[in-house]
């Protein structure tokens, strides 16, 4: 018989594991960690939106060897070509016949290090390898391995030199995060974990791939009752028509915030989702999703201050979970 807490549980088991594993490596930040987390169980992508060196490679590697899964890392330039993404087909000599060599696109964890100094055609090499998990070249369509997750990073204070990302893009992320500067206690720790040695060069897995696509479905199990989904649909269509938003957020945003609300919930062992949780993951599901109106840029403003004007007057649900 179908146990759905037996499920919940090997979920949020295999997430103790997992944040235990990174916390060797990154010092705090559980915060961020439960966002990649929630991104690896919806098979999302994430993208990092910070200044250099706070750790954004480190915990992309973290996540990849926590997993024994293929990593491969790409610094995006202005001179990169879509070729150097997704890989090239050459004429072998030797077999006199094409022969197609792999771009680093084809791993299970792949990290697009400042992805906006990239041209727009390179950008859009991401595009359906991001949406449809398979990559085209020459006319041939392939698959790629599941999973597959994207994590991106882009400097948001250095625009020189720079290729904002489209937002039919940056639609295609689920989750925008912030890691931040550490605290000062944070710091000293760093400093002491650092010292002789990189912790990420013993870093063990503690999960296989094969357990991990196994759970991505059982998310989907996690209960949303009518008056939480309510609650949800609403923020997302306020969005549409909130002032200071020229675009709100997109269906597929409303089913982001759905699935991931689901993550969050199953990997702190519930089976339901709480309006909590939908509170958590509003902003960075949904903020780089919405694209301000001029008057709002001239005076400064930001997606998370619409989005958190829209949350704090939709009203939450006091119905029992």
């Amino acid at each position: 018989m179908y146990n759905p807490r037996v499920t919940i549980h090997s979920i949020s088991a295999l997430a103790d594991r997992l944040r235990a594993n990174i916390q060797t490596v990154i010092v705090g930040k559980n915060d961020v960690i439960d966002l990649a987390l929630v991104a690896l169980l919806c098979e999302g992508h994430a993208l990092f939106e910070d200044v250099p060196g706070i750790g954004k490679t480190t915990l992309a590697k973290a996540i990849a060897r926590s997993l024994n899964c293929v990593f491969k890392r790409i610094q995006f330039t202005p001179d990169l070509l879509p070729s150097d993404v997704t890989g090239i087909s050459f004429f072998n000599q030797r077999q006199q016949e094409f022969e197609f060599r792999p771009g680093p696109i084809f791993s299970n964890v792949l990290l697009a290090d400042e992805i906006n100094r990239a041209t727009p055609r390179t950008q859009s090499a991401l595009l359906e390898a991001m949406q449809e998990r398979q990559v085209t070249v020459d006319g041939q369509t392939m698959p790629l391995s599941r999973p597959f997750l994207v994590l991106a990073t882009q400097n948001p204070i250095e625009l020189e030199g720079t290729f904002p990302l489209p937002e039919a893009q940056v639609d295609r992320f689920l989750i925008r995060i912030s890691m931040g500067y550490p605290t000062v206690e944070e710091e000293h720790q760093i400093l002491a974990r650092f010292e002789r040695s990189d912790p990420l060069d013993k870093l063990s897995s503690v999960a296989d791939i094969a357990e991990l696509t196994g759970l991505q479905a059982v998310t989907r199990t996690v209960r949303v009752e009518r008056s939480v989904a309510d609650y949800l649909v609403t923020i997302c269509r306020s969005t549409r028509n909130a002032q200071g938003a020229q675009l709100g957020v997109s269906p597929r945003g409303t089913m982001a915030l759905y699935r991931a609300a689901q993550a969050y919930a199953a990997i702190h062992g519930r089976d339901y989702v709480l309006p909590d949780d939908v509170k958590v993951l509003a902003s960075p599901v949904l903020s780089h999703r919405i694209v301000l109106d001029g008057q709002s840029r001239l005076r400064g403003r930001k997606a998370e201050d619409i989005l958190r004007d829209v949350v704090e007057r939709t009203p939450v649900p006091v119905d029992r979970i």
